[in-house]
């Protein structure tokens, strides 16, 4: 059965949010936000690919720090950065985005400095280190590679699996209990897959009035390239 499966496999829950799977590929990343007391000069970077799980992790953190804010670089501004050091703490997602606009470059190098004088946290989520942002900001660039970065590595066996048996559970879609590590062995390493994959098959089984099967998932895998 489904929910016997999600029982077998690692679950934590997340601070009151959806459960969190750990797993080798976010264990370190995990630990590292569990201990921002560490966290030299009060910054953290959290880097990992598209549907690593980086805002997952992001939002357990603030919520951790009281329900701190969270913002999109691409939208950062000046204005906004003192009421965010005022916080005491924020996160600051998808960070190498700041890369297309001087003006939001120039936000997140004064919320740096904010942040740092007041002693307030940082943490930044990005899909790649800071040498390959394409910042024109020197002073930026500077103080991004002086942070600390921690990384989620792509998924293992063990994270893939959970993660597909809770969306399907939570669409409701029954699978054979073998059809798991069958994708498992056969798509990319990743969540932000694993979700299209899921979705795809439960539209499919939802229009077709039939159940999920192998021959469905290797269809739809087909189709997704």
């Amino acid at each position: 059965m489904i929910r016997q499966l999600i029982l077998d496999l690692p679950v934590r829950s997340a601070r009151g949010r959806d459960d969190f799977f750990v797993a080798p590929a976010n264990a370190l990343a995990l630990a590292t936000l569990d201990a921002p007391e560490s966290w030299p000069s009060g910054r953290m970077l959290l880097i990992g690919p598209e549907g690593a799980g980086k805002s997952h992790l992001a939002a357990i953190w603030a919520e951790a720090q009281g329900g701190v804010p969270v913002v999109a670089a691409a939208g950062l501004t000046d204005e906004a950065a003192p009421a965010l050091v005022r916080a005491g703490a924020c996160v600051v997602e998808d960070a190498q985005r700041v890369a297309g606009s001087p003006a939001a470059q120039a936000a997140l190098f004064h919320l740096h400095n904010l942040m740092q004088a007041e002693g307030g946290r940082l943490l930044l989520t990005a899909a790649a280190p800071p040498r390959d942002w394409g910042l024109t900001l020197a002073d930026l660039a500077s103080r991004m590679e002086a942070t600390a970065s921690v990384r989620i590595t792509p998924p293992d066996d063990a994270l893939l699996s959970a993660v597909l048996v809770k969306l399907f559970a939570d669409r409701q879609t029954k699978v054979p209990h073998s059809l798991i590590p069958w994708l498992v062995t056969r798509m990319d390493r990743s969540l932000g897959t694993a979700r299209r994959i899921v979705a795809a098959l439960d539209a499919r089984a939802v229009a077709e009035g039939r159940p999920v099967t192998r021959t469905m998932a290797a269809e739809v895998l087909d189709s997704l390239g």
